[in-house]
């Protein structure tokens, strides 16, 4: 037996999964309880690992990403055998898309009795691999800790994303020994910038450049290149526009960011650093530059798919010694050429800005979704976590919510599954207790996952939700009439009292049906200290202006 000055060797294998986990700064596991992971249980409660559980697998995952996304570190989740991993691929596929390290350990049916049809037995890997950036199985219970290291290093490596491991029941209860400790993870962003050649390229087109932007998003934040950026645009006056997780990576009252002209500004430069943004549908797969911008890729890595278009110039590499030497490489003496362009985008992006008064203090009842927003601004502060989980709801909200801080706009990116909100509110109060954290909610996509309403109540997280609810899939409905004269499936039931569900489930809630009721509900409920809902109705004929983001 092991003294109170040596450490457990051999142990348990859910329990050597624990320790490996705590070793590398794993503080949260988020699950839905399954018999296939009570060793796993059993073992983070002996490591001192906190256990959050909640009413749906999907949430779990996405609670697990979510606390990738507002830590930088890898969120960890548990799901058991069968259904309970295929229950979580939607948010697995969501954190592929949106590069969020992510490591998710699965149960699986017992190996010496595999192919006998035990419960929940079925083969998770092949179906799981597209998606993963490492799919395996534990064969051993020995070889437990040195896969749990192999899974937090893919999940970190560039591009990060997420890792797979699943374990048989019979290997979890079985012992096995806990090795020596782990060598500690790698930083990837404190790495090598791209090739010299490649940067001194794309520093002779920004030298020239007479209209230069830059276009960051989500990588930049993996990256953590948000500090090289701010002084790269502030040294050779670049304006910035961002997207994703890169919202807040340049505070949204910075002298050169802008989000209004963000049209005007890519189809007018010259010269496009696009920094950690693939070139898809959110920038027109290349279109939204002008043909005769000539574009400079920046990331960690090279991309999985070929660009779109033609692009001058392709730099890989640590993000913070990337953009530090370009900048270096691009300096020159005089800048004062680019004030015109600067200030013509600072013109129009306050005339953008000033156009948007009427719709933010609109009078109507049921609200403009704009006056939701003109009112919650007034609420928020600076460090705010807002988190958007809707369609058109949310697309309001992308439009005009500033963000400040690296790490304080969740939204589900790319692969867009609705659902996602509750989980990332959840793990972003765990992980900044102190700060708002505040969820923008559509009415269809609280049916996704609404019940976790209850997981927030029993744990205490006391976030703020503000649903817009127009009783309609708003995102759908108004592009099929548009298209056909007519909608089908596009119906919710009118005024559906989610506030009194919510209230059911011990938390906080209100409606809200006059712009007159709204602030005085929203003080109301940052003030309860509980979970809360704020239901406001909304005009179900307002439609967000958009082109189709389905081509």
């Amino acid at each position: 037996m092991a003294t109170e000055t040596e450490p457990d060797t051999r142990l348990h294998g859910g329990r050597l999964i624990a320790r490996r986990l705590r070793a590398h700064g794993v503080r949260k596991l988020f699950t839905l309880s399954g018999g296939h992971l009570f060793s796993i249980y059993d073992g983070c409660r002996a490591e001192g690992i906190e256990l959050i559980d909640v009413r749906h697998e999907q949430s779990a995952a996405f609670a697990a990403e979510g606390w990738a996304k507002v830590t930088r570190e890898v969120g960890v989740c548990a799901l058991t055998a069968g259904p309970g991993v295929t229950n979580g691929m939607s948010a697995i596929a969501s954190a592929a898309q949106n590069h969020s390290p992510l490591l998710v350990l699965g149960g699986r049916a017992p190996m010496f009795r595999w192919g006998q049809g035990s419960l929940q037995e079925i083969d998770h890997v092949p179906f799981v691999r597209p998606l993963v950036k490492l799919a395996a199985t534990a064969d051993a219970t020995g070889e437990i800790p040195s896969l749990i290291d192999e899974a937090m290093r893919a999940a970190i490596a560039p591009h990060s994303g997420p890792a797979f491991l699943d374990f048989p029941l019979d290997l979890v209860f079985s012992e096995g020994e806990s090795g020596e400790p782990p060598a500690p993870l790698p930083k990837p962003w404190l790495g090598a910038g791209a090739d010299p050649g490649a940067v001194e390229r794309a520093a002779a087109l920004l030298r020239e450049a007479e209209r230069p932007v830059a276009m960051a998003g989500t990588g930049l934040y993996w990256g953590r290149g948000e500090g090289a950026l701010g002084r790269l645009i502030e040294e050779l006056r670049v304006p910035v526009f961002v997207n994703g997780l890169a919202r807040g990576c340049v505070p949204a009252d910075h002298e050169l960011c802008f989000s209004r002209t963000r049209s005007q500004g890519l189809s007018g430069a010259d010269v496009a650093l696009v920094i950690g943004a693939p070139l898809d549908f959110r920038l027109g797969f290349g279109a939204a530059f002008g043909p005769e911008t000539k574009i400079v890729v920046i990331d960690v890595a090279e991309p999985s798919r070929e660009h779109p278009r033609e692009v001058a110039a392709e730099l890989y590499g640590a993000l913070p010694a990337t953009l530090d030497a370009l900048r270096e490489s691009a300096a020159r003496p005089a800048r004062s050429d680019r004030e015109p362009w600067v200030e013509a985008l600072a013109g129009a992006e306050a005339e953008k800005r000033a156009a948007e008064h009427a719709e933010l203090s609109d009078p109507r009842a049921p609200l403009h979704p704009m006056r939701v927003y003109g009112e919650l601004s007034q609420l928020l502060d600076r460090d705010a976590i807002v988190i958007g989980d809707g369609g058109d709801f949310v697309s309001y909200a992308g439009r005009v919510v500033d963000s400040f801080t690296p790490g304080c706009w969740l939204d589900p990116g790319p692969f867009g599954c609705l659902g996602s909100g509750p989980g990332y509110a959840l793990a972003a109060k765990l992980a900044h207790p102190d700060r708002q954290v505040v969820l923008l909610l559509g009415d269809g996509a609280f049916g996704f996952s609404g019940m976790e309403f209850d997981t927030l109540a029993r744990h205490g997280v006391p976030i703020v939700a503000v649903m817009g609810n127009n009783g309609i899939w708003a995102l759908e409905k108004h592009p099929m009439e548009f298209l056909y004269g007519y909608s089908v499936a596009a119906e919710l039931r009118p005024e559906t009292r989610y506030d009194e569900m919510v209230q059911a489930l011990g938390c906080h809630g209100e409606l809200v049906r006059t712009p007159a009721d709204l602030r005085p509900a929203l003080i109301r409920a940052f003030e309860s200290n509980l979970p809360s809902l704020v239901n406001v109705l909304t005009d179900p004929s307002v439609a967000y202006p958009r082109r189709s983001n389905l081509a």
